[in-house]
This record gives C-alpha cells, sequence and structure tokens, in this order.
C-alpha cells in the first residue's frame, strides 16, 4: 500500500516553525512555491496538493528509515555507531597540486574527477558561493573546475535545490557532496513511495561529508564583527584536531575562535540531527583523526565505504592511483564510533526536551532500531545515578 507523503501545510507546521529545519534544499526546485533566501527555506504561495515531493523527501519529516537503510545497504555491513561499514581507511589525494589548496587531503575532490573522468558520472553538484558568501548548489559538468570548490565554510548550501533542477534524465549520471541531512534526503528520494513516480536510480553516486554543524549566516556574520572581520575577507575555515577552536583564514592572517564563542551560531536545526557521518552516502569523508600531530593529520582525510558503488569507486581509485590509502588504526575508528554515538545521544535528548515525549519524537520514529537502542541507553543512565 502506498502511503500518502503529507502536504505543504503539514511541512510549514511540522517542520519550519519548529525550527527543524536544515536548509538543505530537498522542497526547493520542485515548484515555485518554496525558494531559500538568506539561508533560510521561505514559502512564497500556498500549495493545496494533499500529497507532496517536498514533504517527503525533507530529511526532517517522519519515515521508515530500517526500510530506507535495508533498500541501499547491505545488512552485514551494518553498524549502530555509524551505519553501513564496507570498509575504512585513512586517504588522500595522489596529486600535491590538489592538496595544497583544498580540505585536508582533497579526497572528495580527488573522487569526483575520477568518477567524471571514467565516466561513471556525467557531472557533480557541490556547494558554491556568492560575493555575499550565500552558499548554493552548482552543477559542474567540467571535471577541471571542480578544484575550484574544494573548501568547508560550514554554512548552510541547500544543495538538493539544485539537483531538483537537472532534468530527470540526467540526475543519474550525476553526481552529489552532501551534508548528512542532504544524504537522508536524497535517500528518500530513492526510495519515496509516490504515486507516478521511481526515483530508485538517483542520484549516480552521493560522496557524504562528515558534519556536526553548520553556521546561522546572521549569527555567523555578528561573530565575525566581534574580531572585526568582513564576511568577503575569508579565505578558509578549519577545524583543527584536538584544539576546541575554529579556525578562520584571511587575507590579513589566522583568527583562531574558541569552539564556545561558534555554538552560540549554530543553527538550531542540527541540534537535532543524529547524523554526523552521512550515514545514507556511498561514500563519507571527513577530516582525519589519528595519532597526536594536527598538522600530519590536517592532511590526511578518513573515508568510510558504504555501498557497491561506493566500493566500485574506491577500487578504481586505488588502481588509477589517485588517492593515497593508509589502513586506518582501531583506536581512529572507536574514536569515530564514540564521536558518532555522542552526536545521537545529544540530538535525541534534545528531541525529548523539544516534543516533551519518549513517543513523539518529532521526525523520528519511537520503535526505530537505533532510537529504541540509545533511548534505553539514556534510561538506564538515569537509573544509575
Amino acid at each position: 500500500m502506498i502511503k500518502k507523503s503529507g502536504s505543504q501545510t503539514e511541512l510549514k507546521k511540522s517542520v519550519l516553525e519548529q525550527s527543524l529545519c536544515t536548509g538543505c534544499g530537498a522542497c526547493v526546485g520542485l515548484c515555485p512555491y518554496q525558494v531559500i533566501y538568506a539561508d533560510r527555506t521561505v514559502q512564497l504561495f500556498n500549495c493545496d496538493l494533499p500529497d507532496g515531493k517536498c514533504y517527503a523527501f525533507c530529511p526532517r519529516t517522519p519515515a521508515d528509515y530500517d526500510h530506507i537503510i535495508k533498500s541501499l545497504f547491505n545488512i552485514n555491513d551494518l553498524t549502530p555507531e555509524i551505519g553501513a561499514v564496507k570498509g575504512y581507511y585513512l586517504s588522500r589525494s595522489s596529486d600535491p597540486r590538489l592538496r595544497v589548496n583544498v580540505q585536508h587531503g582533497g579526497t572528495v575532490t580527488a573522487l569526483l574527477e575520477l568518477a567524471m573522468g571514467e565516466g561513471m558520472i556525467d557531472s557533480a553538484i557541490v556547494s558554491s558561493r556568492n560575493n555575499e558568501f550565500e552558499q548554493h548548489g552548482l552543477l559542474v559538468t567540467d571535471q577541471n573546475r571542480l578544484r575550484g570548490y574544494s573548501k568547508s565554510w560550514f554554512t548552510v548550501s541547500p544543495t538538493v535545490a539544485a539537483f531538483n533542477r537537472i532534468p530527470d534524465d540526467r540526475k543519474k549520471r550525476t553526481g552529489v557532496v552532501a551534508t548528512p541531512c542532504q544524504a537522508m534526503a536524497l535517500a528518500k528520494m530513492k526510495t519515496a513511495e509516490i504515486p507516478g513516480y521511481n526515483g530508485s536510480d538517483l542520484p549516480g553516486l552521493v560522496i557524504g561529508l562528515f558534519c556536526g554543524w553548520t553556521l546561522s549566516m546572521e549569527k555567523f556574520k555578528n561573530l565575525l564583527d566581534r574580531y572585526g572581520v568582513s564576511i568577503a575577507d575569508l579565505t578558509g575555515m578549519d577545524i583543527p584536531a584536538g584544539k576546541n577552536i575554529l579556525e578562520i583564514f584571511t587575507g590579513s592572517g589566522l583568527i583562531s575562535v574558541p569552539m564556545a564563542e561558534v555554538d552560540h551560531c549554530v543553527r538550531t536545526a542540527c541540534r537535532y540531527c543524529m547524523d554526523s557521518t552521512a550515514e545514507f552516502a556511498d561514500l563519507s569523508v571527513g577530516a582525519a583523526r589519528f595519532g597526536t600531530d594536527c598538522e600530519e593529520m590536517r592532511g590526511w582525510n578518513q573515508i568510510i565505504v558504504r555501498s557497491d558503488r561506493g566500493k566500485q569507486l574506491l577500487e578504481l581509485a586505488i588502481a588509477k592511483h589517485a588517492l593515497e590509502i593508509r589502513e586506518a588504526p582501531a583506536s581512529a575508528l572507536q574514536e569515530l564510533k564514540n564521536a558518532a554515538v555522542g552526536k545521537k545521544k545529544k540530538a535525541l535528548k534534545n528531541i525529548v526536551e523539544k516534543s516533551h515525549s519518549t513517543k513523539n519524537l518529532l521526525y523520528l520514529k519511537s520503535d526505530d532500531q537505533a532510537v529504541r537502542k540509545y533511548l534505553r541507553a539514556d534510561k538506564k543512565r538515569k537509573g544509575k545515578s
């Protein structure tokens, strides 16, 4: 039986008005009624459709996540902490010229260049920014242009909106670089049960980015003002391992901002997200965390292979010498799992506090396997205290 997907009115009531909107763009580009303005999702007109893709694709509307996971991944690869894991490695681009101007090891850019060069995909959607520092999704059809979009800016980018706007026959040949909420939206597109709709082969590739939060543009600009920095002066941003600071690079030098100050700029919706490793991507990539040498770690990524498609691409990257691969120490994987569990527990705690119930969990289902696991753990902890 095909379930109804909801409506725009319900999307506004249960997501936008609850400050759960991630700004992923999944509801934008489907029709003229919704747009992104100043990193916010805005409904311009009311839509009277009883069922809507905007509601069905939103990563903050309820869904059968167990069904989605089992539809996309091998159940033997599943872990409760970070989702499906076929392999876990440290990686970086084999091209030292690429590594100079990219975020950490340049793994994502190297994989996209390879996928386009070998014909796995014809184009890729990446994040770009305008003169006001506002980010947006950009369709890149020339692999030689990818290196111009290889840095992280920690502000929201409605990347999925750009995917929605391309023709349907091109979507299955397009790769998307996605944060966890965006990867979830794309997974819902692939598995949505809507009359007359089939998204099972969309998109062609999803490379996920590790993400703990994104910044509210308005609050971030206010923070920069306190440091006497214009948004136009930014040349890069990074979160170095073990230092508990946000590094802001400008034309005048480096500014280190304590994370306690940065936390006040985090988007409200991010505090209710349980996924920090893009569990619904084909491969997920983040900054490396191993050993004690911060500068050595800065030059490497950690990569999780999740799907058969992701495994195929990584094996090709090794065969074509596009990536340098290190076996990751077990301690690095355990550290990643511990951090992911911490994110899940904190998000679930915030959800329970917001809904005032362990039964009504906003966009989560109380009988979801992961939810049950961490709710039980929290109850056990409280029972001992």
